[in-house]
């Protein structure tokens, strides 16, 4: 049995014992966090459902290799952006094949649906998260871990292995990309 009172390291210590319990003391407490990171990253709802998952599973599977000296969400946020990594890497070999079945004479060419709204504040919502998720990595990373997440310059600096004033200045231009891209959907519509 697991106490809400455990810290998430000692938790981490007993799932890594093999306490299945203790890991999942753990998934709860912090998959909301990192369901809105993922989501946010990716921009699809199902898909980051699915890098939720596929976290949460290696998370599990290197639980034995975690530093209990360190905090666990960090390590596990971690874990999380290089799975959206690898998700953004899959989609783009997916659109390869794609623009390459089009190209075949025999293709059924399609259009794609159009996604607009009515114009409230939901289809703004939808519309910030797609432009999030289009936003470079290199920007979108910092931004979510820093604006999203709510972690410091050096703390995201950290996680992705730069300097807090490199991830200062991707925050601030993809806040510009943001603007822009909200601004530019505005005065089309």
């Amino acid at each position: 049995m697991t106490d809400a009172a455990d810290s998430d390291e000692e938790l981490a210590r007993r799932a890594a014992a093999g306490n299945r319990a203790a890991f999942g003391a753990l998934v709860r407490r912090h998959k909301e966090a990192i369901f809105a990171f993922v989501r946010r990253y990716i921009g699809q709802r199902d898909d980051a459902l699915d890098v939720v998952q596929e976290t949460f599973l290696a998370a599990w599977l290197a639980i034995g290799r975690y530093d209990y000296k360190r905090p666990f969400l960090p390590w596990l946020r971690t874990i999380g952006l290089n799975k959206c990594r690898d998700f953004g890497r899959r989609q783009k070999v997916r659109r390869l094949l794609l623009i390459a079945k089009a190209a075949e004479p025999e293709a059924d060419h399609f259009m794609p649906l159009d996604q607009t709204t009515d114009g409230g504040e939901a289809a703004r919502l939808l519309r910030l998260d797609a432009a999030i998720a289009a936003l470079p990595a290199f920007y979108k990373e910092a931004f979510l871990l820093t604006a999203v997440s709510g972690l410091s310059h050096l703390e995201a600096a950290s996680i992705l292995k730069t300097t807090s004033k490199a991830v200062e200045m991707r925050v601030r231009r993809a806040r510009r990309k943001l603007a822009e891209s909200m601004q530019s959907h505005e005065a089309e519509g």
